[in-house]
């Protein structure tokens, strides 16, 4: 391809917390029972409702811009972010502009590290549901556009990348490891389905040869997924390359994604910072942390799932794949290792341990302790012994019944082997460790 890509993420993640960002209004959009009831002057944008801001949400924010390799601003503050759309009663968004709370970070993958610009919070706005309702009574409907409000002002985490990722599937890694990390320091659920978590790609194009920025981008907005966000990428990758090689520049602007057409479509042209006016917010102060503060708030981190997938591999001797697959999640990550500890104090092979758990030839559940699961997996893998006569006994009788399978075995044809094996097996009745069957049967084809 003439030309490579240029991409950067801006990803949300509405914050656990148990009220909103500036005012004391339950944080539960999603488990409400009805639209609006989780709601307050401040959240409404009436006049005269002064916001306070959510401490847990603030810490929360630094944990994960410590987490992600940040720099924190001990001194931050809250700006006016001024638009006009339904879904925003102030007619501005409480956000951050030039003073955010973590910059310059990074997340590695394994296309390479991917530099965080800066995390900052600000305030969700409420949702807009579009129906057609009967309004007048008559039987005709007619289209409107709903406001809930249980969702106006939730603390949201964005979470801004530098231009450095180079392809769709590196875009698709940074994020699925982005939302873990959310998720082991119970951030975020990130729940893309519901719309705790929102992704947007500013995507654009530039000749193989050139290093500084091109001068446009195409912003994709509101994806869900992980798998369209890569599909938007590539899209957008085929759609601009077209583009350029006629000779023009694509526009500036936002588009969407549609997922039954795999096609983004545009929806407006895109604005500049100045076009939101950003002033510091008047009715909340700055924010001040000592280094102190900081520092406890980075102690309560703990492993991610990086390091542990890492020490996994070094302390039960697992490979790499395996390792991953059992930090996932940190709660059943737990689990595992309380597995994985108990089978290493009495000397078990741990990575056969956790194929059996990984492969559901052991049945268990994470509600179980880890010494019934490991009871039961040495019960189902423990062999019987036997007598190496006995053994061999059995042996000849199986090869002279089956003189077949022994000319063709002696042919060349060592598959049949493990049927041999198998019927070995059968008429010893017993539990035998099959790489014993396996060595003694083979000396006796030789």
């Amino acid at each position: 391809m003439p030309y490579k890509l240029v991409c950067g993420l801006e990803i949300h993640a509405e914050v656990k917390t148990n009220s909103k960002m500036f005012c004391s209004c339950k944080n539960d959009p999603f488990g409400a029972e009805k639209p609006n009831i989780y709601t307050c002057p401040v959240c409404l944008g009436m006049p005269g409702g002064l916001p306070v801001a959510n401490r847990k949400a603030i810490e929360l924010t630094i944990k994960l811009g410590l987490a992600l390799n940040c720099q924190i601003n001990l001194f931050s503050k809250f700006d006016r972010k001024n638009y006009f759309y339904p879904d925003l009663a102030k007619g501005y968004q409480i956000s951050q502009f030039d003073i955010p709370f973590c910059h310059d970070g990074y997340i590695d993958t394994s296309e390479g590290r991917v530099g965080i610009h800066r995390i900052h919070l600000e305030e969700d706005t409420a949702k807009l549901s579009h129906q057609e309702i009967d309004l007048d009574g008559d039987g005709e409907l007619e289209k409107v556009t709903l406001v809930d409000f249980n969702r106006s002002s939730v603390p949201l985490i964005e979470i801004v990348t530098e231009p450095d990722i180079k392809s769709a599937t590196q875009a698709k890694e940074y994020g699925q490891k982005l939302r873990q990390i959310m998720r082991y320091l119970d951030i975020a659920d990130c729940d893309m389905e519901k719309g705790g978590m929102r992704l947007e790609a500013n995507i654009s194009l530039r000749k193989e040869s050139r290093t500084e920025l091109p001068d446009y981008k195409v912003e994709c907005k509101n994806i869900n997924s992980f798998k369209f966000l890569e599909a938007a990428i590539k899209f957008e990758i085929d759609r601009q390359t077209e583009i350029l090689q006629n000779g023009s520049t694509p526009i500036q602007e936002t588009r969407g994604y549609n997922p039954s057409t795999g096609k983004t479509f545009s929806q407006r042209s895109k604005e500049d910072a100045a076009d939101y006016r950003y002033f510091p917010d008047p009715d909340l102060p700055p924010i001040e942390f000592t280094q102190a503060e900081i520092d406890t708030i980075k102690n309560k981190i703990g492993e991610l799932p990086d390091a542990k997938s890492v020490r996994f591999t070094k302390e039960y001797n697992l490979n790499e794949k395996s390792a991953k697959d059992l930090t996932i999640n940190r709660t059943e990550s737990v689990f595992f290792e309380e597995v994985l500890s108990l089978a290493k104090n009495e000397s078990l092979e741990c990575q056969k341990v956790i194929n059996s758990l990984l492969n559901k030839k052991i049945e268990f559940s994470f509600e179980e302790k880890a010494a019934d699961v490991l009871a039961r997996f040495k019960t189902a893998t423990t062999s019987d012994t036997v007598d190496t006569k006995e053994l061999q006994i059995t042996i000849d009788k199986v090869l002279s019944a089956n003189q077949d399978a022994v000319d063709k075995y002696k042919a060349g044809k060592t598959a049949v082997a493990g049927f041999l094996i198998g019927q070995v097996m059968k008429e010893l009745g017993k539990k035998v460790d099959i790489a014993i069957v396996r060595e003694q049967l083979v000396a006796s084809l030789s």
